[in-house]
């Protein structure tokens, strides 16, 4: 699908992990929008995290996008924005025509892109603020992002509308409403869950990181209490949950199975699409890509009641707010069969309302709206002074303003190689 406008544009994603996706919503959105963007006859580039100390694996382009890529610091306050850092202060030196920022925190680079005249829209997520894992200075610094991207930013873009209601509600600030897509896996067959030795419609499914506000010891504790014949199969874990990652561990009984993270993506379509019902515990967040995930599989679907899951699954679903709702909604999906066949039909239907070409069409819109707006940006125009705040910030933690990334981008444009 082509464009329909005449000009393409340059339009840089920042502030993910990068593709190919294999982590969560933010880079299942980079891959998906950022590819189709690409179709459509516009240049893409895709800043992406280092995943280890062998660059030979980098690749220089992925799906048509255009890849840049530099290193974190392995620690959890600091490894999105060390990234972000560096890969802000290469853009500002290889200008696009527009950018988008995903995440609030990373709101206080936001003065950098716009002192290089690069008209940017920030993705702020969920509430992040509220997350378990955020102590007192944690909670207070996603707080003041949320503030400085309302500030900073040319446009916000809020996935569900209960975000979109928070930021209007909080700061009088409207944003773009734009969801993620639900994947159709009608046709992604069975064949490799013998390998883990399970059977279609044979088992209950959660995937979620280990983080408190996931409730994925709710909802092991739950299973656990009940009288459920189908195991529990968890796809999971987290580099900084030890603690909570035990007390799941713990809460199990021998019918749950653990399986850690699956990035293998055929083999977790698989286990979505077959499972006979999905358990889907995040609550902080907006659209869910794992719930959307979910609805495509066609896997009946039982949820933490929230706003965004309600949103999300309309009359699809069922809800469970604690222990006892865990039990009970389990034992009623096996004790009664045909309704829970009956609410993976209707979560297939729900699925269609989450188009990606639809999420697509919304993206370059909103690309095309900055990149044409008449406005005078702050700062100068110089791309050294936009920088500079940059390297001095990367040298006061360690990291080397100056450090090459992997080659950027496959064509004859050379402005987009490090200098």
């Amino acid at each position: 699908m082509k464009s329909k406008q005449a000009r393409p544009l340059r339009i840089a994603l920042v502030g993910t992990r990068g593709v190919p996706a294999r982590y969560g919503g933010f880079e299942t959105c980079v891959e998906e929008v950022g590819s189709r963007l690409v179709e459509r006859g516009h240049e893409v580039v895709v800043y992406c995290r280092r995943r280890g100390s062998d660059r030979s694996a980098e690749l220089d382009s992925y799906k048509g996008m255009s890849l840049v890529h530099f290193g974190a610091l392995k620690k959890r306050s600091l490894e999105t924005l060390s990234h972000t850092a560096l890969s802000v202060q290469h853009l500002v030196r290889h200008r696009t025509d527009a950018a988008v920022v995903f995440n609030a925190a990373n709101a206080p680079f936001l003065p950098a892109l716009r002192a290089a005249r690069i008209p940017v829209a920030t993705h702020v997520d969920g509430l992040e603020w509220k997350r378990d894992k955020w102590g007192g200075a944690g909670r207070r610094y996603y707080l003041m992002a949320e503030r400085l991207a309302v500030k900073w930013s040319d446009a916000l873009i809020a996935d569900a509308v209960g975000i979109q209601d928070y930021y209007l509600d909080k700061f009088a600030m409207p944003t773009d409403l734009i969801t993620y897509g639900a994947p159709i896996l009608d046709t992604v067959g069975d064949h490799r869950l013998a390998e883990l030795g399970l059977t279609s419609g044979g088992y209950h499914l959660v995937v979620a990181r280990f983080e408190p506000e996931n409730h994925v010891d709710m909802i092991v504790e739950g299973y656990s209490a009940s009288a459920a014949e189908l195991p529990l199969i968890v796809v999971g874990s987290a580099p900084y949950a030890d603690a909570y990652t035990q007390r799941v561990h713990e809460l199990a009984d021998g019918r749950v199975r653990f399986l850690g993270g699956v990035w293998d993506q055929q083999l977790l379509d698989q286990l979505y699409a077959n499972a006979f019902t999905y358990l889907h515990g995040h609550s902080v967040g907006g659209t869910n890509p794992s719930l959307l995930r979910a609805l495509g599989a066609s896997a009946a679907t039982t949820a933490f009641d929230v706003n965004f899951n309600r949103e999300v699954l309309g009359g699809a679903g069922r809800f469970f707010s604690d222990v006892a709702g865990v039990r009970a909604q389990i034992e009623a999906s096996e004790l009664d069969i045909a309704s829970t066949v009956e609410l993976g039909t209707q979560a297939r239907i729900q699925a269609t309302k989450y188009d990606w070409d639809d999420v697509t069409d919304r993206y370059e819109d909103l690309c095309l709206r900055l990149a044409g707006r008449d406005r005078a940006l702050a700062g100068p125009r110089t791309d050294a002074v936009a920088a500079a705040p940059l390297d001095a910030w990367l040298a006061e933690i360690g990291i080397a303003g100056s450090a090459e990334p992997v080659r950027v981008r496959t064509g004859s444009e050379p402005s987009l190689r490090s200098a």
